[in-house]
């Protein structure tokens, strides 16, 4: 039987260039992915859709994530696929094309679902290859630095189709085909890395949880929770915030898109800072403050001026923001065997938060206005206070 020898010193050398490489790409995916959020007002006015049809493409979206992101989490914890990086990529390459030259609604959501498919084999292997090259065990700052990836292009996503797509037209998305061909060739090179060090990943099989089933059972209970009401008030942003804007204030389109990015730079800011935090003081901590933290914040929205309005959601995102990263490693910690699969189930359960979340939210704006919608989902913080059910993992790995 033959058997690969690691060079202990490249691994730890190529560490962090790896992680810097699978955070860039993951900036090119979700910059991919919220630039087509963000075309959803030039949709609508080429469609003539309805806030409801707005909503049904962003359930196609992330509901298609959602429900395959664990399956393939939890296969490749069995069975590792280094190299399906490129091919996630390459369904999301798939869906720009179509999506440029949809000439109907049923064609839209084939896009839409297409990139979904490429974000649901995207993350959880991207999530295990952040937590792999994790320098010095420093997996919180790893989670970080990979989600602060995401959150950029999340927030450039607006600022590009600002600046290309409605100046040429819808027809202009399939201009960043160049930006997935671009990603597929970076994450050829993490996959030649992650095919060299299996035993990196059969390691962290060899681990058990610490709790029980039952046990395990009700923090991701608490855990799926504390994401739902983090993720349903972001769809109420992220999906709606420049129509929002539109509505209440009566800004146009280009300067609204302009807001919504300084909402998801705070998102970006505070992914940054929630991880390292997490390493430092605790997990629980992190998870406690970040959802219910952004409580004052997000009640005083709907009653703001437009300069209130920007600085509250951008306090708001930033400390709601911070939750993720600690409450991914949090799971990963709690059931260090299935890094995939826990990465798949909570990125996947986020996804199709977000995705119903939006699908509903349109259904309510289309029936009682917008701005009811952010008087409603203002209150989804206050669930952050279900944290306090969360045991203390450093305090439970310490134990004998």
């Amino acid at each position: 039987m033959s058997t690969i020898t690691v060079t202990p010193s490249l691994v730890d050398t190529q560490r962090p260039r790896i992680l810097g490489a699978i955070s860039f790409c993951h900036c090119l995916n979700d910059m991919i992915q919220s630039m087509i959020l963000a075309v959803y007002p030039l949709l609508k006015g080429n469609y003539g859709l309805s806030f409801g049809q707005i909503g049904l493409l962003t359930l196609t979206y992330q509901c298609t994530a959602s429900l395959l992101q664990p399956m393939v989490g939890l296969y490749t914890d069995r069975r590792p696929l280094p190299y399906s990086l490129v091919a996630g990529m390459g369904f999301t390459l798939v869906g720009l094309l179509l999506l440029s030259q949809a000439g109907s609604f049923a064609v839209l959501l084939c896009a839409a679902s297409l990139v979904g498919m490429g974000s649901s084999i995207f993350h959880p292997e991207a999530s295990r290859v952040a937590r792999m090259a994790a320098v010095g065990g420093k997996a919180g700052f790893a989670q970080s630095l990979f989600q602060v990836g995401g959150n950029a292009g999340s927030a450039l996503g607006p600022l590009l189709a600002a600046a290309v797509i409605y100046p040429h037209g819808q027809s202009s998305v399939a201009l960043f085909s160049a930006v997935a061909l671009l990603a597929m060739g970076v994450m050829a090179y993490v996959g030649h890395w992650y095919a060299r060090h299996p035993r990196q990943h059969k390691a962290s099989q060899v681990l058990a949880s610490r709790f029980s089933q039952r046990q395990i059972v009700l923090i991701m209970a608490v855990l799926l929770l504390l994401v739902f009401s983090k993720y349903f008030y972001m769809a109420s942003l992220t999906s709606y915030y420049t129509f929002y804007l539109m509505a209440h204030f009566g800004l146009g389109i280009q300067t609204a898109q302009l807001y919504l990015f300084v909402f998801l730079f705070a998102v970006a800011l505070g992914t940054i800072l929630g991880g390292p935090l997490g390493d430092r003081i605790g997990r629980k901590r992190v998870i406690w403050f970040s959802i219910l933290g952004a409580a004052p914040f997000s009640l005083l929205v709907p009653y703001a001026n437009l300069a209130g309005t920007v600085v509250l959601t951008f306090l708001a995102g930033m400390i709601l923001a911070s939750a993720f990263s600690a409450i991914v490693v949090y799971a990963q910690e709690l059931l260090p065997g299935r890094v995939g699969m826990v990465s798949g189930l909570i990125f996947g359960f986020a996804f199709g938060v977000g995705g119903v979340g939006a699908g509903l939210l349109g259904q309510l704006a289309d029936h009682y206005g917008i701005e009811t919608v952010y008087r409603l989902c203002a209150w989804l913080p206050v669930l952050g206070v279900c944290a306090v059910l969360l045991p203390d993992l450093r305090r439970s790995t310490a134990a004998p």
